[in-house]
């Protein structure tokens, strides 16, 4: 609580001295970017104008899919922009004192467009792999989950994944699960994605799936998952969080601290709570 508390007045402080800088000094515009986005400003001594850049527009430009229910979607499908992550960057905003604009596009074009400063940050459960870390600023992550393995209830044969060896699971060949699930020693039973897979473990055509621990609570939010149970976690975890451009490292810091201010009030807890019916955010 002590650090959260020293969070949350380290970015107060960091707001009223950058708004005291952009009101006091002129900022220039990169060629090409818009204002207010995470390279748009910078002084002429070099140094990173990101988080300057946004409280001077008063907007957070923010680059998600809209297609990606529970985190980035549209209600009822033609609605309002909602989801777990479109509502986690809306209250971060608010932290910095400024109003949360929404970019979307397609995921395959995502990262092009923050290179290209299109929008300040992504908020689309980007996970935080080696490979990104090497080419893009992160935030402390909201969203960390495991792999699981799905079972009907009745099932008592499988209770770990050493246990799915002679097992049957539904799997995407293209997914990271389809390899767990072989290396594991099961015989796998191709889909298309979770829809298919989930079916054939409640028509009992198959003995499990695996999938990430968030697509199965999303599930069992929407449906309930009658019939259905973990039987056993990843060690290893995966974490999600908001991708800057490369050089963005006072508006990331000034959003870490944003977080730290969610989780310290609960704001993280309750919204995880809504989407997916317990805390994913740490």
């Amino acid at each position: 609580m002590t650090h959260s508390m020293h969070a949350l007045s380290r970015l107060v402080v960091v707001a009223a001295a950058v708004a005291l800088a952009v009101t006091g000094c002129s900022s220039s515009t990169s060629e090409g970017a818009p204002s207010g986005s995470a390279g748009a400003s910078a002084s002429a001594s070099g140094a990173d104008g990101s988080l300057a850049a946004v409280v001077k527009a008063g907007k957070l430009t923010v680059g998600t899919e809209g297609t990606y229910k529970p985190f980035s979607y549209h209600e009822g499908g033609a609605g309002d922009l909602t989801g777990y992550d479109v509502e986690v960057i809306r209250a971060v905003a608010e932290k910095l004192g400024v109003t949360a604009s929404f970019e979307e596009t397609q995921w395959d074009a995502i990262f092009a467009g923050l290179e290209a400063h299109r929008f300040d940050v992504i908020a689309n459960q980007v996970s935080i792999t080696p490979e990104r870390t090497a080419k893009y600023a992160f935030s402390t992550p909201y969203t960390v989950s495991t792999g699981v393995i799905v079972v009907p209830t009745g099932n008592t044969s499988i209770t770990s994944f050493a246990s799915l060896a002679g097992k049957s699971a539904a799997q995407s060949l293209t997914s990271n699960w389809y390899t767990l699930a072989t290396s594991s020693g099961a015989t796998v039973e191709a889909v298309e994605g979770w829809a298919q897979s989930v079916a054939l473990v409640e028509q009992g055509r198959v003995d499990a799936t695996i999938n990430d621990k968030l697509t199965y609570l999303d599930y069992k939010k929407s449906t309930g998952a009658k019939g259905l149970k973990i039987a056993a976690e990843t060690d290893e975890k995966s974490t999600s969080a908001f991708a800057f451009a490369q050089g963005s490292s006072t508006l990331a810091h000034a959003v870490d601290d944003a977080l730290a201010a969610l989780a310290a009030d609960g704001t993280l807890t309750d919204l995880s709570t809504k989407y997916f019916g317990e805390d994913v955010s740490k």
